[in-house]
C-alpha cells in the first residue's frame, strides 16, 4: 500500500499576495474583498486560508459551517444579531460557530487566518 509523504504548509500570511478584490456579496456599503486557500482536507471538510476585506459594513451568517480566525491587521467591530457586540484587533482569535448570525463593521482593512469546518450532512 502506496502512503502519500505528509507535507508542511507554510505561507507568511501577513505579506502573502491574495487574489484581486472582489466586490463583497453581503456588504451594505460596496466592500471587496479577497480570500487565498492554503490548505483543504482531502474529505474537503476543512478549509485554512487568509482573507482580506475593505472597510465597510456587512452581514454574515455561518450556515453550515464553524469558522475560528484570527486577525492579523486591520480592526473591526462585530455585532450579534441580539447586539452583542466584539471588538477585533491584531491578535483578536474569533469563533462563530454554525448559525452564528450578525454584523461586521470594519474599520481598517482586516485580514485574518480562518480555518472552516463544513458541518457534515447525511
Amino acid at each position: 500500500m502506496d502512503q502519500k509523504p505528509l507535507t508542511i504548509y507554510e505561507a507568511n500570511a501577513t505579506t502573502i499576495l491574495l487574489p484581486p478584490h472582489k466586490p463583497k456579496p453581503t456588504s451594505l456599503t460596496g466592500q471587496t474583498e479577497s480570500a487565498l486557500t492554503l490548505w483543504e482536507s482531502p474529505d474537503q471538510l476543512t478549509e485554512v486560508g487568509v482573507w482580506e476585506c475593505s472597510p465597510g459594513t456587512f452581514t454574515a451568517f455561518r450556515d453550515g459551517y464553524d469558522e475560528i480566525a484570527h486577525i492579523l491587521f486591520g480592526s473591526a467591530t462585530m455585532t450579534t444579531e441580539d447586539g452583542v457586540e466584539t471588538n477585533l484587533g491584531p491578535g483578536s482569535v474569533i469563533v462563530t460557530p454554525s448559525g452564528w448570525k450578525g454584523t461586521w463593521v470594519v474599520h481598517e482593512t482586516v485580514r485574518k487566518i480562518y480555518t472552516i469546518r463544513t458541518i457534515a450532512t447525511s
